[in-house]
């Protein structure tokens, strides 16, 4: 690979003479591909005995398994079923360091496409709230599928500056995580137009927007929270240098030790930024990285948020009754309540702000849409159901050829099933809607998700 004179030169006096020909050779070697499981449908346990591919454990990572990416692992009916999400290894690890708790209000800035935030989504288990922000309305499309893909009920995705969020989340989080947009030298390996792309001007560029990032975060996060700052590149500019201008402006927060086990590097400065990790390809199975937590010092705070109500009008029964007709008691997943945004029925988290004046794609689980005299439900509903919440289910094995055929949208004959709204499954795993009527389903699948 053509690597840029400049970066060369950076690289040797980063790692020395001898590791940095360690690290050209890792060019050589293979790219690894991971996939991180969804305990939110299943188990780690149930994978592993599905078979479904042969995979080795990401240490890092309690749900992430490295695979061969010639198995393509989005072409199988699983990955329609939201049971896991395809992830470079390293990239798992900055939302796997983030501690969470549950019914934490969770914060990922730089959310699209969505890989870590679905990782915060699993480890909030449908409690507390989590925001997913991404400046690009274009890349926020993908991070709302995923989230929806996911069944991830109580999530807020919005497309904001961070300057702005910061006027409506003042002390609010608990923790957040800052996936930095960055110059991606730890990529080079893996993706060669990041190394086209790769200049001085980018580095400069990326080190303002790192700064803002990080100030407006630091007014979000409440007195104890933790923030964790991650990019995937090497230069100590945007790395150890951003962290240590951080804490030179912010003497309320210090740095939180990451652990330096599975091959993790310790950071480059002082006794302080040595806290910080640093993952190399030729010294673990992944791309570059780099990790900082910090806390913020916990202070008495008095930060007043007007939060959503439940407004709702008399178009909800036609949700009452298909709720009666079709879903099972109890069927809600974490706390809420509901709110109608013109003919679009939401079921938003508890102690959300109100967002008025935000770009906001997607407040909680949008269950639905009332059309006339009834209620259809939505894609992301049925996603965040599985078969034992609705009362008719029809559940094919993975090998039945009528999976694939639902997943490109086609309807199909069906026997001995009563008429009216169903889950269609994939060995128990919910995949979308569909609609019996005289032996024959009708498909609901999202049309903008169906298979080619």
């Amino acid at each position: 690979m053509n690597l840029p004179q400049q970066y060369i030169e950076n690289m040797k006096q980063l790692l020395g003479e001898n590791e940095y020909q360690q690290y050209l050779q890792s060019f050589e070697q293979k790219k690894y591909t991971g996939l991180r499981i969804n305990t939110l449908k299943w188990s780690i346990q149930e994978f592993l005995s599905k078979k479904v591919f042969d995979v080795e454990c990401v240490p890092w990572c309690e749900e992430g398994f490295y695979c061969n990416e010639e198995i393509r692992p989005a072409k199988y009916p699983y990955y329609a079923a939201g049971l896991y999400y395809i992830q470079e290894p390293s990239a798992m690890s900055s939302a796997a360091m983030l501690p969470i708790n549950k019914e934490d209000c969770v914060l990922d800035i730089c959310a699209a496409p969505g890989g870590k935030g679905t990782q915060l989504g699993v480890k909030l288990g449908q409690t507390g709230v989590l925001v997913c922000n991404d400046i690009s309305a274009g890349r926020t499309k993908a991070l709302l599928k995923n989230i929806e893909l996911f069944g991830i009920t109580n999530s807020i995705v919005m497309s904001e500056t961070p300057q702005k969020l910061s006027k409506y989340f003042k002390n609010y989080f608990d923790k957040i995580l800052i996936d930095a947009p960055c110059s991606g030298e730890g990529m080079f390996r893996k993706d060669s137009d990041m190394v086209k792309n790769w200049n001085n001007d980018l580095i400069s560029h990326c080190i303002q927007q790192q700064k803002e990032i990080l100030q407006y975060s630091a007014d979000m996060l409440k007195p104890g929270g933790m923030l964790l700052y991650s990019t995937c590149t090497f230069s100590i500019e945007e790395n150890e240098n951003m962290i240590n201008h951080f804490l030179k402006c912010h003497n309320d927060f210090h740095i939180v030790p990451i652990q330096k086990k599975w091959g993790f590097q310790n950071g480059i400065g002082d006794e302080t930024l040595q806290c910080c990790a640093r993952l190399f390809p030729h010294k673990l199975k992944g791309e570059g990285h780099f990790l900082a937590l910090l806390q913020k010092q916990y202070t008495q705070y008095d930060t007043i948020l007007e939060m959503e109500i439940e407004q709702i009008d008399k178009r909800i029964s036609f949700f009452w009754e298909f709720e009666k007709q079709v879903l099972n008691a109890n069927w809600q997943k974490g706390r809420g309540i509901y709110k109608i945004y013109g003919d679009d029925l939401c079921y938003i988290p508890e102690n959300v702000p109100i967002l008025k004046g935000l770009r906001v794609l997607r407040s909680g689980l949008q269950l639905g849409t009332f059309k006339k005299n009834r209620f259809e439900p939505s894609q992301a509903f049925a996603c965040a159901l599985n078969k034992k919440d609705v009362k008719n289910c029809i559940d094919f094995p993975l090998q039945d050829n009528k999976v694939v055929r639902y997943l490109k949208g086609e309807s199909i004959d069906i026997e001995n099933q009563k008429d009216g709204w169903c889950i269609v499954c994939v060995d128990g795993y919910t995949l979308g809607w569909g609609k019996v009527q005289k032996g024959r389903l009708k498909n609901k699948y999202a049309v903008n998700w169906k298979w080619e």
